[in-house]
């Protein structure tokens, strides 16, 4: 590492550089030596609202201009992870912030980059684990800093912890900077030649082919000895009932008794417990101009060179914004583990290899985004994600992580929904199989957050738009019906209105809802519903035509308003959620979902951690392997005992690249399988007793095991 500038050492303070201490202590003369040999000084900061330690300069400010990082010697004291929030603000009052996990442990030099830096721009959506040993010693690069600076003129420096609820110390040394911030040193050498990480070791880790060859075979004797101790069911994976429903031949739904149930073509209660993406397709991760990220890519020529190929991921949705290395070169480690594995990634292989592993776990149904070789093959229910796209307008509500929300009054819309449910719809419509269909994915009804200006932000948007967007239109005349006039509008919306025409211009705002004028915000939500009826009753309209047989499974809600939820409970069989909380009840409300008596399905869930390969823990994460499969069964208890709730699907099959996937750069620890092929064993486990738990938590008395096993083997 280059030369470190000290400006000022907590051990031995000059009166070069002045200490504020807010909800903090830092006792005069009193220093310590760590387990290392190394003398360092506690602060303790209180407990309160945001405690801080800040350092000025005595005098003028620090001129950092040709510096490339800040530095500070320091130590977690506490048994636990902390979260550092730093924060370096210029003369001018601009500022850099970080939020820094300090993890428990010896001392280690933390470096907080002069410049706004995110692992997205590196092509993944978290960073790799830190400290890490660079040089020599233990360094902590903070690897996501935003805002701006003028390095020439720093006038302070925060160190603060966001509301600690007991008191906290953290052990200081030396302060100051350094010319360079080790940026590139921490992504290179990141990846082995299997896709996992460099940084760290596990259980079970792969070193060699021939070790990956071996699990193969343990993996197999397993599988064939949890298959044979499957408890009975019927062939659609329902539970054998004294009391069965009536048979249709197709997937159907039905209220007993105030629970809900799926019901199989031969007439059985069926509990959907499913996984998304499973596929072998989605393990491809970047490489051109990141090839020093990777410790051994195959040369031109050689046998895993196959495994190459080419694509373009960039896109205006949110989910990629500010994302690097986005296009060209990439490669699937997945594939190559395969071919390492079993002399060849062959897709028929696999996808024996996958529906053994779901059944031996207990899954019954194959979710959202999974391969389409599996349909039509008699031995495991599916499920369709219908994918709408065409030139028809679009509203970005504020939230458009995936694209913005389709305008179901553009008569494009209808048009691209036909089309897309005939095609998908042309092979599958008289397959007992095939559980139902799902109405696109996460559309953004709203926008982030509880205020208003969230909650309606699909309708604020509208009006700001231009008079050539249908869905505009619609709105006008919904006002118009209405109020008549101008005059009429302005008094119930508290503005001044001069004409009609004034709302046709691109930009207008409507006012916030008030207790005053109560009919903004029933026309928001009258036009919301109206918004939401459109869209779900076009897709209903198209299966009901093509395929009259099937399940309309709902929109797969992440974010949603009750316009919405009640024109999809409307429309659709099922409402699907992806809730990704601790239990399904911390998601939504689900008293006002009980109040719509339909059946709900958990389109998405998971639970994530950073011990095992990949950087991110997911959505919903947990501090270690271990406790993914105890909040996997506490979940799915949940979700099982509730009279509503039908299925629950687990996202996803497989790991995503460490390196980011194609998509958008996510690189999470939310697998049942690991890049290598190889199931996480202790999850599987887990997630299988639970599983073979389910008939206990339903609410309907169900069959019973084979003789001789137990529910929870």
């Amino acid at each position: 590492m280059a030369a470190e500038q000290v400006l000022f050492n907590f051990v031995r303070p000059l009166d070069s550089v002045q200490v504020i201490l807010k909800d903090a202590v830092l006792p005069d003369l009193q220093a310590e030596t760590n387990g290392q040999g190394e003398i360092l000084r506690r602060v303790t900061f209180s407990p309160a609202a945001q405690p801080s330690l800040t350092l000025t300069p005595a005098q003028g400010s620090w001129d950092w201009s040709q510096q490339g990082a800040m530095s500070l010697r320091l130590q977690n004291a506490m048994d636990w992870d902390l979260t550092l929030l730093v924060r370096i603000e210029s003369l001018d009052g601009q500022q850099l912030s970080s939020r820094i996990a300090i993890p428990a442990g010896p001392a280690q030099t933390l470096l907080v980059p002069l410049q706004v830096t995110a692992p997205i721009a590196q092509g993944m959506r978290a960073a790799p684990p830190m400290p890490w040993r660079h040089n020599g010693q233990s360094v902590l690069v903070a690897t996501e800093v935003s805002g701006q600076l003028d390095a020439r003129q720093i006038k302070r420096v925060e160190l603060s912890l966001e509301q600690p609820q007991t008191a906290q110390s953290l052990l200081l040394g030396r302060f100051g900077s350094q010319p360079e911030a080790p940026l590139s040193a921490v992504y290179a050498g990141l990846i082995d030649r299997y896709g996992q990480s460099t940084r760290r070791d596990w259980p079970g880790k792969i070193t060699s082919d021939a070790q990956l060859k071996n699990e193969v075979v343990r993996e197999q004797q397993q599988v064939q000895g949890w298959l044979k101790q499957r408890p009975v069911q019927d062939r659609f994976g329902g539970w054998q009932t004294s009391q069965p429903f009536e048979a249709n031949g197709f997937f159907r739904t039905e209220q007993r008794d105030g629970q809900w149930y799926l019901v199989t073509p031969e007439g059985n209660p069926f509990f959907s417990l499913g996984v998304n993406a499973v596929t072998p397709h989605q393990s491809q991760t970047y490489v051109t101009g990141r090839e020093s990220m990777f410790m051994q890519l195959p040369k031109p020529g050689e046998p895993l060179a196959a495994f190459y190929g080419e694509s373009d991921s960039r896109s205006g949705n949110a989910a990629n914004r500010g994302r690097g290395y986005a296009q060209g070169q990439w490669y699937d480690f997945y594939a190559a583990n395969r071919a390492r594995s079993y002399g060849e990634a062959d897709l028929s292989a696999w996808r024996s290899s996958a529906l053994q592993r779901l059944q031996a776990w207990g899954f019954n149904t194959l979710g959202g985004w999974s391969e389409g070789v599996f349909s039509g093959q008699d031995r495991i229910p599916y499920t369709i994600s219908l994918s709408i796209q065409g030139d028809f307008a679009t509203i970005d509500s504020g939230n458009a992580w995936w694209g913005g929300v389709p305008d179901p009054f553009d008569p494009r819309f209808a048009m691209a929904v036909e089309r897309a449910v005939a095609i998908t719809a042309r092979d599958h419509r008289e397959d007992p199989w095939l559980l139902g269909f799902f109405a696109d994915n996460e559309v953004a009804w709203a926008a982030p957050g509880n205020e208003p200006q969230a909650r309606y932000a699909l309708a604020y948007a509208t009006l700001r738009l231009t008079t050539d967007v249908p869905a505009k239109r619609v709105f006008l005349k919904q006002l118009r019906d209405k109020y008549r006039n101008h005059e009429g509008l302005s008094r119930a919306w508290g503005i001044e209105l001069k004409a009609w025409e004034l709302m046709e211009d691109p930009g207008f705002q409507a006012p916030l809802p008030s207790a005053e004028f109560p009919a903004i915000e029933k026309d928001l939500q009258r036009f919301l519903r109206t918004y939401a009826d459109t869209y779900f009753k076009t897709i209903a309209d198209s299966l009901e035509w093509h395929a009259p047989n099937h399940l309309l499974l709902g929109g797969r809600f992440a974010v949603s308003t009750p316009e919405a939820v009640a024109a999809c409970a409307q429309y659709c069989d099922v409402l699907s959620f992806n809730l990704y909380t601790r239990e399904p009840e911390h998601g939504y409300d689900f008293a006002a979902l009980k109040a719509l008596n339909k059946p709900v399905m958990i389109s998405e869930f998971h639970f994530g951690s950073r011990d095992r390969g990949p950087f991110w823990g997911g959505v919903v994460e947990v501090y270690k392997e271990e406790e993914r499969g105890l909040a996997y069964a506490q979940f799915l208890e949940k979700a099982a005992r509730h009279p509503l709730i039908v299925g629950a699907h687990w996202f996803q099959y497989l790991d995503q690249p460490a390196s980011g996937r194609l998509l958008d750069g996510e690189n999470g620890h939310l697998g049942l399988v690991a890049i290598t092929d190889r199931p996480w064993q202790g999850f599987v486990e887990q997630v299988r007793k639970a599983n073979l738990q389910l008939p206990n938590w339903l609410k309907a008395p169900l069959a019973a095991p084979m003789p001789g096993h137990s529910a929870a083997q």
